[in-house]
């Protein structure tokens, strides 16, 4: 299984990860990303928190990537996925709240 942080391009991201010590991290963000950091296994872009549909473009992602716990840092993410939390707990997937 794999976790989910958002906020790729902020250092709070880079900080959780660390602080979270696990092998299975996968970075996200909807913000533009340089070319070279998409290019790698662990880091992804993620859907829009402005889509209408974006808790469910996020649980897909989340189910295609084998994601079971998400940490959504910026306030936008959070509150829509905080809105959808138990449709993804539904499919076990943990939607953490680090505010």
């Amino acid at each position: 299984m794999n976790t989910l942080i958002t906020a790729a391009a902020s250092a709070e991201a880079y900080r959780l990860k660390n602080q979270l010590n696990k092998h299975n991290i996968i970075l996200g963000d909807y913000l533009e990303l340089p070319a070279f950091m998409l290019g790698s296994a662990n880091m992804i872009r993620l859907p829009n928190p402005a889509s209408l549909s974006y808790a469910h473009e996020m649980l897909t992602l989340c189910l295609d990537k084998n994601i079971n716990t998400v940490y959504a840092l910026r306030e936008e993410e959070l509150t829509n996925l905080v809105k959808a939390e138990q449709l993804f707990e539904e499919y076990g997937i943990e939607i953490v709240n680090t505010k």
